[in-house]
């Protein structure tokens, strides 16, 4: 039986005590008025020095008069000019209050989006975990059955995360934020387009859709983990057999729901664009991330002496996965880029290029940590044996598909006002920690090996 540590314990609790302050300050930091906004900007932009130029209409005889002291009588054309010019200026004043009222809804979403970044990170490394565990019990897979308790360890997550995300989302529901814009009655009535998806796009049914996506999910989890346990005491395999059937039911849900999720839950922050290879390419992060994250927990334990089946073999299988769905992550990720790039659609295009003007590095920088990384650092297949080449690039993976999730969510809800600062920080390190102690909770109740399981004898003694 696994124990969770006190000192991981108190470390997991740290983090959120820590990643809660600092989103409450992310939260009364944001700005509130017009004038807190127009600060924020002036404070980043470069001062201009004041030039004193001459009316329109004022000659330099007059510019020089008027700086001496003198009057001058203005022609009926100077009046029409200056009116022009008074008219002018308000004109700019009120596209300036446009724009500051613009900024400063962004700067409101800020920590929202920060924490629906770190939020959705985290839940999908869960669904993925539950999704692969699933396809191991369909594939009737025989080298990973001594993982099946690591992996039930961090599906034990998917319960709280999807409740916190269910919460978020209705709170978006509510306007609290201006995440969704497709949400706000104004938007919908003076956008066509919008208003032609608001058959689909209306929060009462989004919100039907979450909870069944979420409910759909859960239960699969409760009754996969359960069977688990009872397959344990079982003289034969019926509770196996019921898993089995679970899982191949499970993942026809899982591809329709996933896909739908990711374009509910983010293609929908962009409500004009669509993709229709969205779907797999949120599928294949998804997945990349929890079995790096399977690795990490395995290799963990197994440093601790909790894991004495499982060998290098296991962790080699788990090693090419990571780097296998690495590459398939990078094959959707130049497929969706390159033919939206090729066609050069006016409607298609907009998503890049407010990714590539004001995310330029985070965009193409998560490229390289997501496949150049893991290609090089992986592609010998004897570093595929060495736990501490999986572990460093499995935080090379995990940081570079953070930030895969923050360039879909940040650019449509910040848009050019972003930079990483404490409310993204935070939000990593609450529901990192609670990610954390949630998991290895959850491994601390049960025993970690599957001995019911019929293929257990044939995953302790494997190797490849």
């Amino acid at each position: 039986m696994y124990t969770l540590s006190s000192k991981l314990k108190i470390f997991s609790i740290v983090l959120m005590v820590v990643g809660l302050l600092g989103l409450v300050y992310g939260f009364i930091a944001a700005p509130s008025t017009i004038e807190e906004v127009r600060e924020f900007v002036a404070s980043h932009d470069e001062p201009h020095e004041a030039m004193e130029m001459p009316l329109p209409g004022q000659t330099e005889d007059e510019l020089e008069d008027d700086a001496e002291g003198f009057d001058f009588v203005p022609s009926e054309h100077q009046v029409i000019t200056e009116r022009m010019d008074e008219e002018s200026h308000t004109m700019a004043e009120d596209a300036e209050l446009v724009h500051l009222e613009h900024v400063l809804h962004q700067l409101q979403n800020k920590p929202w989006a920060a924490v629906y970044v770190a939020a959705f990170f985290f839940f999908m490394i869960a669904l993925g975990t539950l999704a692969f565990y699933a396809v191991q019990y369909a594939a009737q897979a025989g080298w990973s059955p001594v993982l099946f308790r690591v992996m039930e360890g961090i599906t034990a997550y998917l319960l709280p995360g999807s409740i916190i995300i269910f919460i978020f989302l209705a709170l978006s529901g509510l306007h609290l934020n201006h995440l969704f814009v497709w949400m706000d009655p104004e938007v919908v009535e003076h956008d066509e387009i919008i208003r032609n998806k608001s058959g689909y796009l209306n929060v009462p049914f989004f919100l039907i859709r979450a909870a069944i996506y979420i409910a759909g999910w859960n239960i699969f989890r409760y009754f996969m983990r359960r069977n688990s346990l009872k397959q344990d005491e079982a003289t034969d395999i019926r509770w196996y057999k019921k898993n089995f059937k679970l899982s191949a039911g499970f993942l026809v849900f899982f591809i329709v729901t996933e896909s739908m999720m990711s374009w509910d839950w983010i293609m929908s922050l962009d409500p004009h664009w669509f993709s229709t290879l969205f779907g797999w390419y949120v599928f294949s992060s998804m997945f990349v991330t929890a079995v790096t994250v399977i690795a990490m927990v395995t290799i963990y334990l197994k440093s601790r002496d909790y894991l004495p089946f499982v060998n290098n073999s296991h962790i080699h299988d788990l090693a090419k996965f990571m780097f296998g769905l690495s590459i398939f992550w990078a094959y959707l990720w130049f497929s969706q880029f390159m033919l939206i790039w090729y066609a050069n659609i006016p409607e298609e295009v907009t998503y890049y290029v407010a990714r590539i003007e004001d995310y330029q590095l985070v965009f193409f920088g998560m490229v390289v940590l997501n496949l150049i990384f893991p290609l090089l650092l992986l592609m010998n297949s004897d570093f595929k044996r060495v736990n501490y080449f999986v572990v460093m690039t499995g935080i090379i993976i995990l940081l570079g598909h953070y930030l895969d999730i923050y360039v879909m969510i940040m650019p449509a809800t910040v848009g050019e006002s972003w930079f990483i600062g404490i409310p993204e920080l935070s939000a990593l390190a609450f529901f990192g920690g609670l990610f954390i102690f949630v998991v290895f909770n959850s491994l601390s109740k049960v025993p970690l090996l599957a001995k019911g399981n019929p293929f257990i004898k044939e995953s302790e003694h494997y190797h490849y």
